[in-house]
């Protein structure tokens, strides 16, 4: 029998959490050193699971795992990992161990409960990116949302309760509708396996019910992604959460809903997704709105952390945009390297944009703990003040604007080389969002924070970055320069699925 790799990764955070909840509260320091601990052993594992994957191929699901769990009803334990799923696993692993390293310095309040909900919370995530079964994916899914939603309501701002149920029900909403979506499939092809659910074509012969099936999962994943008009929750929730678990919201949770749309919406549903791309154009109208307005809003932000947040939603409309640009070559004859090119770059934004907004939410969280303020108006001129803070940013806020050299570009390029040749139009509306992302980079945070008259009297005693927030910020760094250098490693391994799904398609 093989080492259930999957497994362990998947439950080891569970671990964790129990042996925190074992640990006397009044021991703090042991708490967080034992939450950072257990955190670095799925980190290792799930390298372990990277190399092995891009060594066999990421065409195909490896180190499965299927063990019947309620055999009444055909529900199965089965998890399995491939060059989609493979970089999302790293990247949950890898923003949770760093986040939990940042959050030692900075929670003071209630600490015990604090590392217990993050734990469990990383096990939600492991488990929605592991999943090969419906039933297993929807009860990761919802694991998920309860933590974050005491992250927000506990550890967040003033307005922290109406964020964190805001969160909720629309999280929720949309969970619901995916429910149903799952249940009609069951009833359909009568198992709850993803991949024998695609393989068999849920409701070829219903047009109706293949469409309302399609808009539940839809639906669901579109909150989570989240794309324009099912935004509105994700400012909020981003404001009022700490550093911390804004970092996962924007790193891990928001990729939930764009995994969703490539593991279950397109391979269930290609006539479905491929008929309102092309024939009645929904999805990437809603993602080039997402794209451009996202954008805009972020110029009229004054609050810095609102203003990522916004960012968000315009980069993960890039995602959509070139899962659209995929499912729209369905029909279309010499477009398949085109198709490939775009979900590969879909699948590198997802990645990339974790590693950038991770860092994002983080440089607000340093600034925020010496000013306690997020208003840009009342900065200016910090450059001189706090050097080694200004490189990071720069670092990070040019690979946030897609610049050459840096993790942002390729992601973008790709999207946007896959889309002009499936469906142009969209593409080239949605190609205002790279000017309007270096207009409010650069004028907003760049000027606003960095540049200008340095107002001695108030921020005269600001400190520049301590060396636990270096250690924090270097790797992130290191990942967005590794990557805009030499992305080929990632992108073979992207490929690899992505064709594989396209061919079965």
């Amino acid at each position: 029998m093989e080492f259930p790799i999957l497994s362990v990764i998947l439950f080891i955070p569970l671990v964790g959490a129990l042996l925190v909840l074992l640990t006397p509260g009044k021991d703090e320091n042991a708490i967080r050193g034992l939450s950072i601990a257990v955190s670095l052993i799925p980190l290792a594992l799930c390298l372990v699971v990277w190399f092995g994957v891009t060594g066999m191929g990421g065409g195909a699901m490896r180190y499965v795992e299927e063990v019947p769990w309620i055999s009444a009803f055909n529900i199965w334990y089965r998890l399995g990992v491939d060059g989609i799923s493979a970089p999302l696993i790293l990247l949950t692993a890898f923003l949770t161990t760093l986040s939990l390293f940042y959050s030692a310095f900075t929670i003071k309040e209630r600490v015990k409960e604090y590392y217990v909900l993050f734990l469990l919370l990383e096990m939600g995530m492991f488990g929605v990116f592991l999943s090969l079964d419906f039933i297993l994916f929807y009860v990761f899914w919802e694991i998920g949302l309860v933590p974050m939603f005491l992250l927000i309501g506990v550890w967040g701002g003033k307005n922290r309760m109406y964020a964190a149920i805001k969160f909720f029900l629309y999280t929720l909403v949309g969970s619901v509708a995916m429910l149903l979506a799952i249940l009609a499939v069951y009833f359909d092809t009568g198992t709850f396996s993803i991949l024998e659910a695609a393989a068999m074509g849920p409701f070829a012969g219903n047009w109706a019910l293949a469409v309302l099936a399609f808009w539940g999962f839809f639906l669901g994943f579109a909150i989570k992604v989240p794309c324009f008009p099912f935004h509105t929750w994700l400012p909020d929730a981003h404001t009022e959460a700490p550093t911390a678990g804004s970092v996962i919201l924007a790193g891990v949770l928001l990729k939930l809903g764009a995994y969703g749309l490539i593991r279950i919406g397109l391979p269930l549903f290609p006539e479905p997704f491929h008929h309102f791309v092309v024939t009645v154009p929904i999805i990437p109208i809603l993602a080039v709105i997402s794209m451009v307005y996202g954008a805009l809003v972020c110029m009229a932000q004054w609050d810095l952390k609102r203003l990522i947040a916004y960012s968000s939603v315009s980069h993960m409309g890039f995602v959509l945009l070139g899962i659209s640009a995929a499912a729209a070559s369905l029909e279309m004859k010499g477009k398949a390297d085109s198709a490939a090119i775009a979900l590969n770059g879909a699948s590198m934004q997802m990645l990339t944009h974790g590693i950038i907004t991770g860092a994002l939410f983080f440089i607000v969280g340093i600034i925020y703990e010496r000013a306690h303020t997020r208003d840009l108006k009342e900065f200016g001129g910090l450059a001189t003040k706090l050097p080694y803070y200004y490189g990071i940013t720069l670092v990070t806020a040019f690979a946030s604007l897609g610049l050459p050299g840096l993790a942002g570009f390729w992601s973008e390029l790709f999207v946007f080389r896959g889309a002009l040749a499936i469906i142009p139009d969209f593409a080239i509306i949605g190609a205002l969002a790279i000017v309007f992302t270096a207009a409010y980079i650069l004028w907003k945070i760049v000027q606003y924070v960095f540049l200008g008259a340095f107002d001695e009297e108030r921020w005269g005693k600001l400190t520049d970055m301590e060396w636990w927030e270096k250690v924090t910020m270097w790797p992130l760094v290191v990942a967005m320069v590794g990557i805009g250098i030499y992305p080929t490693p990632l992108l073979n391994m992207l490929n690899s699925a992505t064709m594989a799904l396209l061919d079965k398609l």
